[in-house]
C-alpha cells in the first residue's frame, strides 16, 4: 500500500483492512503494520488497541492475532437482496408505516432498509418528508418520490460491493443532525450484545445515526435475531422497536420481550 494513500485513510477504514490482514494471516507484528501502512508504530497500537476493545482482534506482544471465531466474508449487496426476499419486503412495508407526512428520517444502508425505501417511494401520501441515508442505492429507489420526499446523501468513502458511503464525512454530517426516526440494518441482535455488525466503518455511521434520532428501529431479517457478530453497534436498551419476519426463533424473539423490547414480528 502506498503511504499517501494510508496516510489519508480515515481510521475506521484503515483498521478494517488491518483487521483483514490479521484474520487473513493469524497473526500480524506492529512493526509489519507500520510498514505496510506507512504510519507510525504509536498510530499502530492505537488502531490495534480500539479492535481489541471491540473484540475484533486479540493484543498480544508485539502485534495482534486473530479471534478463534472464524469471520465470515461479508456477501455483497446484490448476493445479500436475494435471501429472504419476501420476508424483507414485508418487513419494509411495516417499518414504512411509521413514517408520516413532515417527518425527519434516517435509512441506513442494507438490503432490509432498501425495502423501506421501495415502499415508502411506493406511497403518494408523503410530503415535507426529509430521508438522510448512507446507501447509494437507497438514494436512487427514492427518487421517483420526489419532491415529496426529498433525499440528502452523507457522503463519505464508498465500501467496495455494499453501495454505503462511511467516514470521514458521514459521521461529520451525521452530528449535526437530529431527526424523528431512524431505520438502522444490522447482522445481529440478542440480548446479550445488543446490536451488532460485521464491520467496522459501517458500525460507527450506525452509531451516529442512533444518536441523531429520538427513536431508532432496528430492521432484521429473522435469521439475524438471537446472533451476535464482532462488532457492537448498540445495547439493547438503545432500541426502541424491532421490526423482524416470521423465520426468527419463537424463544429468542420471546427473549429479547423478556428484556423490554418491543418486536413487530411481520407474517
Amino acid at each position: 500500500m502506498l503511504n499517501e494513500e494510508a496516510v489519508s485513510l480515515p481510521a475506521t477504514v484503515r483498521r478494517e483492512r488491518m483487521l483483514q490482514m490479521i484474520t487473513e494471516r493469524e497473526f500480524m507484528r506492529v512493526a509489519d503494520l507500520s510498514e505496510e501502512f506507512g504510519i507510525s508504530d504509536v498510530t499502530v497500537r492505537g488502531d490495534l488497541d480500539a479492535l481489541d476493545h471491540s473484540q475484533s482482534v486479540r493484543r498480544v506482544r508485539g502485534g495482534a492475532m486473530a479471534r478463534t471465531q472464524v469471520v465470515r466474508a461479508e456477501p455483497s449487496f446484490e448476493e445479500s437482496m436475494t435471501a429472504s426476499a419476501v420476508e424483507k419486503q414485508r418487513i419494509g412495508e411495516r417499518a414504512a408505516a411509521l413514517v408520516s407526512p413532515g417527518m425527519s428520517v434516517i435509512i441506513d444502508v442494507g438490503t432490509t432498509t432498501t425495502a423501506i425505501a421501495r415502499a415508502l417511494a411506493a406511497r403518494t401520501d408523503l410530503q415535507q418528508v426529509s430521508v438522510i441515508t448512507n446507501g447509494l442505492n437507497i438514494a436512487l429507489e427514492l427518487e421517483p418520490a420526489m419532491p415529496g420526499v426529498t433525499v440528502l446523501v452523507t457522503g463519505g468513502t464508498l465500501r467496495r460491493l455494499q453501495h454505503s458511503l462511511v467516514d470521514p464525512m458521514a459521521s461529520q454530517l451525521l452530528e449535526r443532525m437530529h431527526v424523528d426516526l431512524a431505520f438502522i440494518g444490522c447482522n445481529g441482535i440478542d440480548v446479550a450484545h445488543g446490536v451488532t455488525n460485521i464491520n467496522l466503518p459501517e458500525a460507527e455511521v450506525k452509531r451516529r445515526m442512533i444518536a441523531s434520532a429520538v427513536r431508532t428501529v432496528v430492521v432484521a431479517a429473522g435469521t439475524k435475531i438471537g446472533q451476535a457478530h464482532l462488532i457492537r453497534v448498540a445495547d439493547l436498551a438503545d432500541v426502541q422497536t424491532v421490526i423482524t419476519g416470521s423465520s426468527a426463533m419463537a424463544g429468542a424473539v420471546a427473549e429479547l420481550r423478556r428484556a423490554g423490547a418491543d418486536v413487530i414480528q411481520v407474517e
